[in-house]
């Protein structure tokens, strides 16, 4: 059947996979719980009805915070087929932001996970007309979500439903998505159900896995990249297992053997750098072996362009050392999505040598999100790119070096917001993503950096932070950095070192130190990390060189507001956190690197 609106999913899941045993899974209480389609249809229904009961009706807003888990999917698709608007909120939203978006959004019912945010929510509805705030978790004393299923099982009103569903169209609004990016108050992205549906049919020939497939899902379902993937699982009958949590990530790759997962590029960081810090561990022939196939990973190129004796060294470095890479990974994976963030195409590089395809896209929540994506298609990856765009997507960069898109994907507007709405998308319909890039061959796109990012030091020379930043993060001593010096004399940075891996090498040469901040003052780390940065200066011309850096004794996190739910750097938050170290670097006229 012909998917219109999101919750037709449903409809297209029982007619082609209707003997699916595991469309959803979660671990209850240590062990996999899973849903077949017909519960998974019969628990959206359920959810319409019990809303119904409530008095929920069409452009109603619903807040979820909460974990990815099955019960989001059944409240997501349960409200959207009664037209009522989903306003996911991220779970670890400060309460200032909190409060706003529930009063902007005029939400009048709430679903959290579990007592944290119930305690967090409550102290944001004062004065608010909220029908009532729900659980998922089972909790003493609080209503529970199965409330709602067990009403609308009592009272199934399936005509009524059938009207409902019938009126909603392809242009009406399905989702109110709050982003406030690296500064400002939240802003809703209103996306209809065509923006997102969209996106499932230009990605449906490009995915390989199919109802044969089982996808993790670890990246937050608030989040519209980790959303639109559920929705495309759903569309080709591929079973959703959800992680327990960040942490148990590794074990679940193993306990599920995923065949596609999206990801972001901080952390396939983190895994490629434990497993070199594993690889260095190893002795002689074993070490050897290890770091020869790692530089011959580094150098990979697809389809054969390295020569047939790169080829022959390959294939004896994926049996002898990369099967362990996939083999951590699950064993089974076809590909795995990076967003979110430029990927390191190193990254991208040594991922595919070791046979596990890595394919960076991009987009924005404005956008439902994908713009362009690398893809498996023959001509479809350039390392280094973004892919071409989607169908039905077009691209064009501006004068100024800005990317701009036209296309279903691009959203209806920001919420109450006409204004801000009128600033990024123009009289001929084209939306501003406040990205430079550059389009390769006239088809690969290629970013460069943000728009607002981009600054200019007092000589009026441009810098671009992001490319320098993840120079910056290849060294293994290097977990975080921002790039600093608008108007300034020079580019200098503030660096977060790889911690677990820098006090292994301070032992090694046996430095003393008991905490992050005696670490970093220690004048031998200092100088090993003066020389990964010259190491990078050296590639660079001298006005875009770093000239002084300072340590920083802890990374920076979400949690702390130093990061974006996307892991995106909050510079002027980090700026003014650490306004007494940027004072420090630029108090002086000299441009000697840091000793």
């Amino acid at each position: 059947m012909e998917v219109k609106r999101l919750f037709d999913v449903i409809a297209n899941y029982l007619e082609k996979y209707p003997n699916k045993k595991d469309a959803l899974a979660g671990k209850e209480n240590g062990q996999w719980k899973t849903y077949d389609v017909g519960t998974l249809a019969r628990q959206v229904n359920n959810v319409s009805y019990g809303l119904m009961e409530l008095g929920l009706k069409k452009g109603d807003k619903i807040a979820t915070l909460s974990n990815n888990r099955p019960e989001w999917n059944f409240l997501d698709l349960g409200m959207l087929q009664i037209g009522c608007i989903h306003v996911p909120i991220y779970p670890t939203i400060s309460s200032t932001d909190l409060k706003f978006i529930l009063r902007d959004a005029e939400v009048k019912l709430i679903i959290v996970s579990g007592q944290e945010l119930w305690d967090k929510t409550n102290a944001a509805i004062t004065g608010l007309d909220i029908k009532g705030v729900y659980t998922f978790d089972q909790i003493q004393g609080k209503p529970h979500w199965t409330e709602i299923t067990n009403k609308g099982q009592s009272n199934p009103k399936q005509e009524e439903l059938t009207a409902i569903q019938q009126s909603i169209l392809p242009d009406d609004l399905a989702t109110l998505l709050y982003t406030s990016g690296t500064t400002g108050i939240p802003k809703g992205v209103m996306l209809t159900h065509n923006n997102i549906v969209s996106q499932l049919y230009a990605a449906w020939k490009l995915c390989p896995v199919g109802e044969e497939g089982r996808a993790l899902s670890f990246l937050p379902l608030n989040h519209v990249y980790e959303r639109v993937l559920t929705y495309l699982y759903m569309f080709k009958g591929v079973s959703i297992y959800y992680a327990e949590s960040i942490e148990k990530v590794s074990d679940n790759l193993k306990e599920i053997n995923p065949h596609i997962f999206g990801c972001v590029p901080r952390l396939f960081e983190r895994v490629y750098d434990r497993i070199v810090a594993k690889g260095m561990e190893l002795t002689g022939i074993k070490k050897s072996m290890f770091m020869w196939s790692l530089n011959l990973g580094l150098k990979y190129e697809i389809n054969g362009a390295n020569g047939w004796w790169y080829e022959l060294q390959l294939a004896l470095a994926r049996k002898l050392v990369f099967s362990k890479w996939r083999e951590a990974l699950g064993g089974n994976v076809k590909v795995a999505i990076s967003g979110g963030a430029a990927l390191q195409p190193r990254l991208a590089r040594v991922f595919w040598a070791a046979g596990i395809p890595l394919l960076e896209g991009y987009g924005l929540t404005e956008t439902s999100p994908v713009i362009a994506v690398n893809t498996l298609e023959p001509g479809g990856l350039r390392f280094g790119t973004v892919g071409k765009p989607i169908d039905k997507v077009k691209i064009k960069i501006a004068e100024d070096g800005e990317i701009l898109c036209k296309g279903p994907n691009v959203m209806l507007g920001y919420y109450k917001r006409p204004d801000l709405t009128e600033e990024v998308i123009d009289k001929d319909g084209w939306f501003h993503t406040g990205d430079i890039g550059e389009i390769e061959d006239g088809v690969y796109l290629k970013i460069t950096d943000r728009k607002k990012e981009i600054f200019k030091t007092s000589g009026g020379k441009y810098i671009i932070p992001q490319m320098l930043e993840n120079k910056l993060k290849e060294s293994r001593f290097i977990e975080q950095a921002m790039v600093l010096g608008e108007n300034q004399k020079f580019a200098a940075a503030f660096i977060v070192p790889a911690f677990p891996f820098v006090k292994e090498w301070a032992e090694k040469q046996g430095l003393k130190f008991s905490s992050n901040g005696e670490l970093i003052a220690i004048k031998e780390v200092r100088e090993k990390i003066k020389q990964e940065i010259e190491s990078l200066n050296n590639t660079l011309g001298n006005f875009e060189t770093i000239k002084k850096f300072e340590l920083l004794p802890a990374e920076w996190s979400v949690d702390n507001g130093e990061l974006t739910p996307k892991l995106s750097l909050k510079r002027k938050v980090i700026l003014d956190k650490n306004k007494v170290l940027f004072d420090k670097i630029f108090s002086q006229t000299t441009t000697n690197l840091n000793n």
